[in-house]
């Protein structure tokens, strides 16, 4: 108990202090580049920094499916992928490139096993403390404690929840939270109009929620098939990343709001406190987001995943007859469910962001859009242990199987 208590202190302190410094930096960057805007014609040189910059680090070709792997492997992770992706990211923002505020599962999970390494923990502990680091660094940067925990304890495996966990993760979120609220980031939180338990709403909330897990599912594969496309079609890592950028301004251009650069915090708001987006939106950050993580820039899904949720559910929402507010939640929320499998974590999320009184909506949306997205995901290490239709033992990779498929787990697990 001792051991674990000193290691969510040192965890949450620390992924507090560096999600905080990170968040700031990345706003710093945002803002710069509105002020800026000439900063956009700079993307193809500042990818090539970032290039350079994971080269010295020895940290080329790095992804959060490393963490991933270390929780279910013990792998291991390079200390030095911490200050790596901090300006990697921080270049990408002020660029122009479309990614998130902050790979959580990168910085946090890395953060926690370097910090598990320092204080000398063996293999098994060493895995507990990366789940730690990635609860941290998620309370850090989204300020839902709570949230964090569920998912960093089950985006690892799904079918399996890491409960060792439990413990330092949960303390370490509440702590990284707390140091977050130190630096003046505040959680941000959302009243929408939550309609009444009806049937007929009811239905309308499961054809959203049917709709997020195609959106889902779009979004996944355009990040997979344009990353492979591109490494195909331009083996060359310099040349790759000159290509992208220069395609990223372009599209700038053409979208000349520069909606769609950065995170989009503000559209995301904007959908969930005003209930207002452009009707293709969502479709236009899947394409930015697909070309900017192609081609060697950094920077989580997870933001990407809450713009596009929360836009699209807004235009559904309007078709469908919900409330707008309500709607872009909705969708927010089945977005990241489907997209990262993790529906407990997506519950916990909506309540901690919208409050308890639409928890029965949220909860339908995120059975329906976890089951029908299928075996898709972002992270393509991450295991999917049982069928979502049926009480069956299948054992594959995310983006690799396909229900009805027989698996060796199956020939194994009849």
């Amino acid at each position: 108990m001792t051991k674990w208590i000193i290691v969510a202190v040192l965890t949450g302190v620390t992924c507090g202090i560096i999600g905080s410094l990170f968040k700031i930096g990345v706003g710093y960057a945002t803002n710069f580049r509105s002020s800026y805007n000439f900063i956009l014609f700079f993307l193809p040189l500042i990818g090539l920094l970032i290039g350079k910059i994971y080269h010295l680090a020895g940290t080329a070709g790095r992804n959060p499916n490393d963490i991933i792997e270390q929780v279910q492997n013990g792998e291991g992770l390079i200390p030095r992928l911490i200050p790596a992706i901090f300006f990697a990211t921080f270049l990408t923002h002020l660029g122009g490139g479309s990614a998130g505020e902050g790979a959580a599962l990168q910085m946090g999970g890395t953060v926690g096993f370097t910090i598990g390494k320092w204080i000398k923990l063996d293999d098994k502990d060493l895995r507990t403390i990366t789940i730690t680091g990635i609860a941290a660094y998620f309370a850090a940067l989204f300020n839902t404690p709570v949230a964090a925990t569920i998912f960093a304890m089950g985006v690892i495996t799904v079918g399996v929840v890491y409960h060792v966990a439990l413990l330092p993760s949960l303390a370490a979120s509440i702590i990284a939270f707390k140091v977050s609220n130190i630096f003046g980031l505040t959680p941000k939180k959302f009243a929408p109009e939550i309609p009444n338990l009806e049937v007929l709403t009811i239905s309308k909330v499961i054809i959203l929620s049917i709709l997020c897990a195609a959106v889902a599912v779009l979004l996944c594969k355009s990040i997979h098939l344009t990353r492979r496309f591109a490494e195909e079609k331009i083996p060359n890592e310099w040349i790759r990343v000159i290509a992208g950028s220069i395609l990223i301004v372009i599209l700038s251009i053409v979208f000349s709001s520069g909606d769609y650069n950065g995170g989009g915090s503000e559209i995301i708001s904007r959908a969930l406190q005003d209930g207002e987006s452009i009707s293709y939106a969502f479709l236009v950050k899947i394409i930015f987001t697909s070309i900017t993580l192609a081609v060697g820039f950094k920077g989580g899904e997870i933001v990407p995943s809450f713009f596009i949720g929360a836009t699209f559910g807004c235009t559904a929402g309007q078709l469908l007859g919900l409330p707008t507010e309500f709607a872009a939640a909705l969708g927010m929320v089945c977005v990241f469910c489907a997209a990262t499998n993790t529906p407990l974590a997506s519950i916990f999320l909506s309540v901690e962001l919208f409050g308890g009184e639409g928890i029965i909506f949220f909860a339908i949306g995120c059975a329906f859009a976890y089951v029908l997205s299928g075996y898709n995901g972002l992270y393509s290490s991450q295991k999917i242990l049982y069928s979502k239709l049926k009480a069956q033992y299948i054992n594959v990779y995310a983006n690799a199987h396909r229900e009805g498929e027989t698996t060796e787990a199956e020939k194994k697990h009849p």
